[in-house]
């Protein structure tokens, strides 16, 4: 992928009662889960953030109020991969997911953020399509992935390939398997950002696959 001249991360671990955009240059970081590896704890990583309120964003946080704003690990990476392209690096944001809107709402922001990719603005989806902690294999060995995480993944892939939004959008009515893959929105929501800046003709590919712990998805989906 070319270098990006920004990038826009919308992320699980950004789930407030609003819709906000990062405007803080040096944030903290943040660890926001429990039970992993050691060095996870170790990262500290500084966010480079550039003002933005683009596309009618409900909120933008002004510096006085976001100065307590941290950095979680969704969007860590995009940090890591910026100081690796360059000295300088790029500008990485992160948008808030509002947690009191229904789905519907996410993917219409995702719509009005499209046109960023036209200004050469990389938008990444931080979350899993399929995430059940409850049912994760903590501390145990390697495990099968689950039956339903499958079939979920499996029926949720087909629907991105053929464009057929609608019922992703209305994941709850997807049956019992849908209700275990996604027992809070917080992880799925950032695919539907993603999913709404497809354009018509463009292509979706799937460059990482595979289940951890049985229940989590750690497949990722590129547009374009």
């Amino acid at each position: 992928m070319p270098k990006p001249n920004a990038v826009l991360s919308i992320s699980a671990h950004w789930y407030v009662p609003e819709t906000g955009v990062t405007v803080t240059t040096a944030p903290k970081t943040i660890h926001d889960f429990g039970g992993f590896p050691p060095e996870l704890y170790q990262c500290d990583i500084r966010l480079q953030a550039i003002r933005s309120s683009r596309a009618g964003f409900s909120s933008c946080w002004p510096d006085a109020s976001d100065a307590g704003r941290e950095v979680g690990p969704g969007s860590w990476y995009l940090v890591r991969a910026s100081a690796r392209v360059s000295s300088c690096g790029y500008p990485v944001v992160q948008l808030s997911i509002d947690e009191m809107q229904p789905a519907s709402f996410h993917f219409e922001v995702g719509k009005k953020l499209a046109s960023l990719r036209e200004e050469g603005v990389l938008i990444v989806g931080s979350g899993n399509l399929v995430h059940n902690l409850h049912a994760y294999a903590w501390g145990r060995h390697t495990v099968d992935p689950y039956d339903w995480a499958i079939r979920f993944e499996t029926m949720a892939r087909e629907m991105m390939v053929a464009g057929e939004y609608e019922p992703l959008i209305d994941y709850e009515g997807l049956g019992r398997e849908a209700v275990l893959s996604i027992p809070t929105p917080d992880h799925y929501l950032p695919l539907l950002y993603v999913l709404a800046t497809r354009q018509d003709r463009e292509s979706i590919t799937f460059p990482v696959e595979g289940v951890d712990g049985g229940s989590i998805s750690m497949l990722a989906a590129k547009v374009g």
